[in-house]
């Protein structure tokens, strides 16, 4: 047991990694630039309006394209796109503008990418953004939708990749 004071960062870091979540690629396009980035800090805020949130790291500068571009696409990843999360995530090495050439992309109604073949999809113009630590909160207002088939999700647990079955 931790007191208050006592938590640090790596400490921190270890209870959350027995944190499980969904797995998505957050894409942007604009005149900031194309951007992708693996994350699981994702979730809805509203049905009405239809809002959902991600959060981003703001130390790493390429993330700044998104709030020049004003619109995310929040991809949700079945299991069989592990590899795409991967490459997103960096942990491939693959340069950043050789990331898309992995999956089939399309647009819907902001001009960010939307992964073909996610479970789901979630086009949005930012509504908001806050900044707390190191990170940034994107609020996105939820323009455009698509529901992909129903299978097996892609989950990020104990510091990695991990299938759910889907029965």
């Amino acid at each position: 047991m931790l007191k208050k004071n006592d938590i640090e960062g790596a400490a921190y870091r270890d209870a959350m990694s027995r944190f499980a979540g969904a797995v998505h690629i957050v894409t942007t396009d604009g005149p900031g630039g194309r951007r992708g980035a693996t994350v699981i800090a994702a979730c809805s805020v509203s049905d009405n309006p239809p809002i959902v949130l991600v959060c981003l790291n703001r130390q790493n500068v390429r993330n700044d394209a998104f709030v020049a571009n004003g619109n995310f696409a929040l991809n949700t990843l079945s299991a069989a796109q592990q590899p795409v999360a991967a490459a997103f995530s960096g942990q491939t090495g693959l340069p950043p503008d050789e990331r898309f050439a992995l999956g089939a992309w399309t647009t819907l109604s902001t001009g960010a990418p939307v992964l073909a073949g996610a479970l789901a999809t979630f086009d949005c113009e930012i509504i908001d953004t806050k900044e707390l630590a190191t990170h940034r909160v994107l609020f996105g207002k939820v323009t455009g939708l698509s529901i992909g088939d129903n299978l097996s999700p892609l989950i990020y647990h104990d510091r990695g990749y991990q299938l759910l079955r889907h029965d």
